[in-house]
């Protein structure tokens, strides 16, 4: 009995000692698209096993959760299905060296416990301190949600009111600045509003940087309450003119505008919409795959194949089942779609964990909303001023929308509408030659200064009427 006792205790401690190898925080620099993006994986041991978030600091995002996270000998495996990444590495000492799988592509991903350093990145935009404009960190709350969330206000100097913007961030989670693969537009934009007398309110989403509330269950009706929240703090403010409050959205945020303006008449003067979108979200990523398939050179069979099979998949969501039954009918057809294929791994994973991370995808609160929401609903109850921009180079929301955006906000009777496209920008409205994604963090501008000459005089124009 001595014996067992002590081969038990002995096992104990070979474990903990294990565990504790793992444990902590552990640092990686991602390569990819011409950039380095750092990721932070945080490990920890509770009763259940290992636990595990994912911080990605340059994008300002913090205490992503990792679904699944196992060591056994030597190897390390986390999953996060909602952003289709698999990470899997083997511990030697104090390094762990392994592959970053997302979306289909692999990617060296080495892990210490040490904050790397990265290779300079040059943005020439970015503005430097000292600005000549009040920059004030502000918190507001939504009611609503029972959530605080954080941002900055920037404010010209000179006394007197003014008129303001809300800015409204894309898909994903986002910062303040709408930082991504080293970018911060939405900076550079703040900065030039200001300088040209515009106030301007940019904030965390909510669950990312210093906002409060989890980014993972939310929709973009979510969002509309967080922008809505963001209003009645500039209508407090005594240095904003109430009659002068506007929103600017991209991507995602130009959905998000038409919805708070449509239900907010008296309180939204007018709206910018950057890269929005005027059709509904199943049609918007057919095309969206459709071009940057081609952009990066897919062959036309693999392309005809993912649009049928994504296309099935779509009609299944906007039947509205039942989540149960709708998990259960997506996953039968991408097992079907599957059966034929020479592939063991797919993503950087067996097939039926890829299918099971694919439908989770598709079914979370967030993409399941997006698919089935028409933009067009919203746009023609907007009665306020719009300015909607496009770069003729967009693949993630083609120029095409534009006339999609004009007709539902005439159909709604609206006629204060000014559409613009920009030749040779991209969706993050850079100047590009091929508009493909892979190319936005090798580019050195963050937003085209005509596209920033636009905005402010719009604004300016409709505020002074």
């Amino acid at each position: 009995m001595k014996k067992t006792i002590l081969f038990i205790i002995s096992v104990f401690f070979s474990l903990h000692g294990i565990s504790q190898q793992i444990e902590g925080s552990w640092h990686g620099l991602l390569k990819v698209q011409g950039m380095e993006l750092h990721l932070v994986f945080n490990i920890s041991q509770d009763e259940d096993g290992l636990k595990a978030t994912m911080d990605s600091p340059d994008q300002g995002a913090h205490g992503i959760a990792v679904d699944a996270t196992a060591f056994k000998d030597g190897i390390l495996t986390m999953a996060i299905p909602m952003a289709a990444i698999n990470y899997t590495g083997t511990l030697s000492g104090d390094t762990i060296t392994g592959t970053f799988a997302q979306a289909g592509m692999e990617i060296p991903l080495n892990l210490t416990r040490e904050v790397p350093e990265k290779t300079a990145v040059v943005r020439p935009q970015e503005p430097q301190k000292p600005y000549p404009y009040q920059a004030e960190e502000v918190f507001f709350k939504n009611p609503e949600a029972d959530i605080t969330l954080a941002g900055t206000l920037t404010l010209p100097r000179e006394q007197g009111t003014f008129p303001a913007v809300v800015m409204i961030t894309g898909s994903g989670p986002q910062n303040r600045d709408e930082e991504i693969l080293g970018h911060k537009p939405f900076l550079v934009i703040a900065d030039h509003l200001t300088r040209h007398g515009i106030a301007v309110l940019r904030f965390d989403d909510r669950g990312v940087a210093q906002s409060e509330g989890d980014f993972s269950s939310a929709t973009s009706y979510d969002f509309a309450t967080d922008v809505e929240a963001a209003v009645a703090y500039l209508l407090a403010r005594d240095e904003i003119d109430p009659a002068k409050i506007g929103l600017i959205g991209h991507s995602e945020g130009g959905i998000i505008a038409p919805i708070v303006a449509g239900r907010n008449t008296e309180k939204v003067n007018f709206i910018v919409l950057l890269a929005g979108t005027g059709i509904r979200g199943d049609k918007l990523l057919l095309e969206q795959q459709l071009l940057i398939g081609k952009a990066m050179g897919m062959g036309e069979e693999e392309m005809n194949k993912n649009q049928l099979i994504n296309r099935q998949i779509f009609e299944l969501v906007l039947k509205n089942e039942e989540k149960e039954t709708l998990e259960s009918n997506i996953r039968a057809l991408m097992q079907e779609a599957l059966a034929d294929t020479d592939e063991q791994m797919l993503g950087g994973m067996p097939i039926e964990q890829f299918i099971d991370q694919q439908t989770s995808l598709v079914t979370s609160p967030w993409m399941s909303t997006f698919l089935r929401l028409d933009p067009a609903v919203y746009l023609e109850k907007v009665r306020c001023p719009v300015l909607a921009v496009n770069g003729s180079n967009d693949l993630q929301v083609p120029p095409s929308n534009l006339q999609a955006i004009e007709t539902s906000l005439h159909r709604g009777g609206n006629t204060k509408v000014t559409l613009k496209e920009f030749p040779g920008l991209n969706h993050l409205f850079q100047e590009c030659d091929t508009g493909s994604p892979t190319n936005y963090a090798a580019i050195e501008q963050t937003f085209a200064p005509e596209v920033l000459e636009k905005l402010s005089s719009w604004i300016n124009a409709v505020t002074t009427r």
